[in-house]
C-alpha cells in the first residue's frame, strides 16, 4: 500500500483486536511503526492488548451495532485525521448440527460475521474516500468461505458472504477509480482459541473425530498469529486482493469444491486439506 504523502504514521483500525488473528495484526502494525486503534467487545481483554502495545488507542465496539461502529470511526478520525488500513476482522463461531442450532446462534454469527463487516464498510469507506490518498479495507473471511464444512453452517454461510461482499466492494471502488482498495483475508489453520471447544456440549462420535482432525491439522500446519500477520502485511504490501497466507489450503479447497460442483457430485466431508 502506498504511504500517505506526509511524515505522519499510517493509521490502522483493527476490530476483534483483543485476541487471536486480530491481536497478531495489531502487534505487527505497531512493530511497523503504525498508529493502531484497537476495537473489541471484550473491554478487559482490550485493555490488556493496549498495554502490550504501550497504550494504543482503544474503543469497546460491538460490530453488529452500526452506532457502535460509527462511534469507532469517529474516534479514529477525530484522533488521527485519517485511516489508512481498516481490518474488519471481528468474528465468532457458532457450531453444531444445523437442525439443532437456535435462532440466537444464527443471529449472533450473522450479526458479527456479516453485518459487522458491512457496518465497518459503511462507517469507514466514505471517510476514507473523502480523506484522499490510498487506503485499504481488509475483510476477514476464511478458507471456509470457499468450501463449506459440516457442523459450522452459520460460520460457513457468513464467511461465504464476506468473500462476496469484498469482491463487490472492490468492483465498486474500481468503478469510480477510487484510491481505496479492498482485500479478502482467507486464513487457514491459525493457532487461536477458536478450536479449544468448537462444538460446545455437542457429543457424537462423528463430531469427536472431526474435532480430532481439526486439532491435528493445527498441530501440523497451524501458524501462530504473529507469523500469520507478517504474511498478511506482505500481501498488503504487494497490493493483493486475495490475502491467503496459507495458499496451499485455499487452493486445495477451491479445487475440490469446484470439482464437486462441475461434476455434479454430492458434497462430502473432506478428510484432508492436501
Amino acid at each position: 500500500m502506498t504511504e500517505p504523502e506526509s511524515d505522519e504514521k499510517q493509521v490502522v483500525v483493527v476490530t476483534g483486536a483483543a485476541s487471536g488473528i486480530g491481536a497478531g495484526i495489531a502487534r505487527h502494525a505497531h512493530a511497523r511503526g503504525m498508529a493502531v486503534v484497537l476495537a473489541d467487545i471484550d473491554a478487559a481483554a482490550l485493555d490488556r492488548a493496549s498495554a502490550d502495545l504501550g497504550g494504543a488507542l482503544t474503543c469497546v465496539t460491538d460490530v453488529s451495532d452500526s452506532r457502535s461502529v460509527h462511534a469507532l470511526a469517529e474516534l479514529a478520525f477525530d484522533s488521527f485525521g485519517r485511516v489508512d488500513l481498516l481490518f474488519n476482522n471481528a468474528g465468532i463461531m457458532r457450531a453444531g448440527f444445523l437442525w439443532q442450532l437456535g435462532e440466537s446462534d444464527w443471529d449472533a454469527a450473522l450479526g458479527v460475521n456479516i453485518t459487522g463487516v458491512v457496518n465497518g464498510i459503511r462507517a469507514f469507506v466514505p471517510r476514507m474516500l473523502d480523506q484522499g490518498g490510498a487506503g485499504r479495507v481488509v475483510n476477514t473471511a476464511s478458507v471456509g468461505g470457499f468450501a463449506p464444512g459440516p457442523m459450522m453452517s452459520p460460520y460457513s454461510a457468513s464467511k461465504f458472504a464476506v468473500v462476496a461482499i469484498t469482491e463487490c466492494l472492490q468492483m465498486e471502488l474500481s468503478m469510480i477509480d477510487a484510491p481505496v482498495s479492498a482485500s479478502v483475508l482467507a486464513p487457514g489453520p491459525v493457532v487461536t482459541s477458536v478450536f479449544d471447544n468448537p462444538f460446545g456440549t455437542v457429543s457424537h462420535p462423528a463430531v469427536d473425530r472431526m474435532v480430532t482432525q481439526m486439532r491435528e491439522l493445527l498441530d501440523t500446519d497451524g501458524l501462530d498469529a504473529d507469523t500469520f500477520a507478517e504474511l498478511v502485511f506482505a500481501g498488503i504490501d504487494r497490493g493483493d486482493f486475495w490475502l491467503a497466507p496459507q495458499g496451499e489450503h485455499l487452493d486445495t479447497m477451491v479445487r475440490q469444491h469446484t470439482a464437486t460442483i462441475l461434476e455434479r457430485r454430492e458434497p462430502v466431508i473432506r478428510q484432508s486439506f492436501r
